[in-house]
């Protein structure tokens, strides 16, 4: 388990690396908030379900012995051990949640895959792959049949951004212990984006990428959160940590070898062919602490790189590829609150990431 630290003025954020191996209605939807006991915030991150059509659907890249009783079930037993060994306040799916292609019908493969998280009554949250629109339903309407599920946080598109690329942008904000001095401030925040799925310029191929629209909308976001952060009633010297899910990494993902990163690599980095200056975008807005992706099944580790971390979750699902003997898995991500002076619960002081399959 490998330890990186950053400082961030008054907080340190702590990132261990470790695996486990439209539009809502306001009024329904659930506050997120930091647990008063604990004083943690704890995430799962699920990324490449590839979910399909359940019992009839077969897994991939498993041991031959295991073929016959192995399925997409499989994927729905993991995901509810997981939830119950870990107990998140929130779970985040990243993409690639059913795979189009053998998906006989979009809305029933995305009912059964997110079931295990609506049947958990735990808030989840939910952005796009590259292969969730290539069954019944267009990018749209998959988006759409998530929003109206049942828990979910996940939105559409943010409401004040009237023109934005993708379906799937949006941000989730995790107020402080109920109480305390950020009871009605966010001492976290989550971004959400729709990295697409393949180029649609001629003269570029491969996969799509962040869109100055939606990276406009990270901007004016993160500058409101972190003005009101530091605003009265209780101003705080310095801007909430935050967060980004999304399924396509960065080019930036390609910038570690064995020697700056915790975890495994085990095939290349499968970004988009041009660079659209996201990374950059969030190190100049300051409050991004780490971002996380899925895509690339065999990859699961984590580097930091102008005081970002650029972590992967590596494949959770048995119809993704995947490589026989090297367990499914997931992330789990920590937030933990410092105590003040008085006793009470205050601002972040690490964020972590711990394993097990």
């Amino acid at each position: 388990m490998g330890v990186l630290a950053k400082k961030m003025g008054a907080v340190a954020v702590v990132m261990w690396v470790a695996f486990i191996c439209c539009h809502a209605a306001e009024a329904g939807r659930r506050q997120l908030r930091f647990d008063g006991k604990r004083g943690e915030f704890r995430i799962l991150q699920v990324a490449d379900m590839h979910y399909a059509d359940g019992k009839r659907t077969p897994c991939e890249d498993v041991f031959p012995q295991q073929m016959a009783s192995c399925s997409d079930l499989n994927t729905t037993a993991f995901i509810r051990r997981v939830i119950l060994a870990e107990k998140p306040d929130l779970i985040v799916f990243t993409g690639d949640n059913i795979f189009g292609f053998d998906a006989t019908d979009a809305a029933s493969s995305m009912d059964a895959a997110f079931a295990p998280a609506v049947s958990s009554n735990i808030p989840w949250a939910a952005v796009l792959g590259n292969h969730d629109q290539e069954s019944t339903l267009s990018r749209e309407g998959v988006m759409k049949h998530i929003v109206s599920m049942k828990n979910t946080l996940s939105q559409l598109n943010p409401p004040e951004a009237h023109v934005i690329d993708g379906y799937g942008n949006y941000n989730l904000e995790v107020h402080g212990v109920e109480g305390s001095s950020l009871a009605n401030k966010s001492a976290l925040n989550l971004y959400f984006l729709d990295s697409g799925d393949y180029s649609t310029v001629p003269s570029i191929p491969g996969y799509g990428w962040i869109k100055p629209s939606q990276q406009l909308w990270f901007e004016r976001t993160s500058s409101n959160l972190r003005r009101a952060y530091v605003n009265k009633p209780e101003p705080q010297k310095g801007p909430a940590p935050a967060l980004t899910f999304f399924h396509i990494p960065l080019p930036e993902f390609a910038s570690f070898d064995s020697s700056n990163f915790t975890g495994v690599k085990q095939e290349g980095i499968s970004s988009a062919s041009v660079n659209s200056g996201f990374f950059t975008t969030m190190v100049a807005a300051g409050d991004v602490k780490a971002v996380f992706t899925g895509h690339d099944h065999l990859n699961d580790f984590c580097g930091e790189l102008t005081g970002i971390h650029l972590c992967y979750a590596g494949g959770f699902g048995y119809h993704a590829y995947g490589k026989a003997g090297w367990s499914r898995r997931a992330r789990m991500v920590v937030a933990s609150l410092e105590k003040t002076e008085k006793g009470s619960w205050g601002t972040v002081k690490s964020i972590k990431n711990m394993e097990t399959s």
